[in-house]
């Protein structure tokens, strides 16, 4: 699947998903002062930028390392894609979590809520299907990790002006693009694997 800068950035803002985040956001910081909201969020955000640029860095030789092809991070990566965007369909019933006391830090926002499994594997599978196009990875990167950063710097306004039907819709919207991504990398998966199957018979 050839991604362009414009395709992966979409697709890393789809995986990280700002707008579904910003319940988990509020909900972790309701302990921490306003006044340091900010930059709490600013520092989860660069906590995440960072794991993930390592991982567009190491991915290579991670893979080699745990003897796995680019084939089998593009099947796994869209079997999990597809489950986070099952989730962000369908959510949980179930009550929020109690607030957190004192400031997070890394967990749970930083990881999983934006560079979790999917955005790891997202990143891993950009370098690996086009590594000399690295540079385009990280700029798509930078520009997903900014449009997070002030996303969740205004979580509180933007929840007050759209309310919780619009955040929802816009939800399940992101959710349905992702389904129809996850689905169309799995295919091609299938589709190369029976080839390569082809070729060595």
């Amino acid at each position: 699947m050839a991604y362009t800068f414009a395709s992966a950035t979409v697709l890393l803002l789809l995986i990280t998903d700002p707008f579904g985040n910003i319940p988990i956001f509020a909900n972790a910081l309701k302990g921490v002062a306003p006044e340091r909201r900010m930059r709490v969020i600013l520092r989860e955000v660069l906590i995440a930028f960072l794991l993930l640029l390592a991982f567009m860095f190491v991915g290579d030789g991670f893979l080699r390392l745990m003897n796995l092809s680019d084939l089998s991070l593009q099947i796994a990566g869209a079997v999990v894609m597809f489950l986070i965007a099952l989730r962000m369909i369908f959510p949980s019933d179930q009550p929020e979590s109690a607030p957190m006391l004192g400031e997070p830090l890394i967990v749970p926002l930083a990881i999983p809520a934006l560079a979790g499994p999917s955005a790891l594997a997202t990143v891993m599978l950009l370098v690996s299907q086009a590594p000399e196009r690295r540079m385009e990875w990280i700029a798509a990167l930078c520009v997903t990790m900014a449009v997070c950063a002030v996303v969740l710097v205004l979580s509180e306004r933007i929840q007050r002006v759209a309310g919780d039907r619009v955040m929802m819709a816009f939800e399940r919207l992101m959710g349905l693009i992702l389904v129809a991504i996850a689905v169309e990398m799995f295919l091609r998966g299938i589709r190369l694997f029976i080839t390569q199957i082809g070729a060595a018979a």
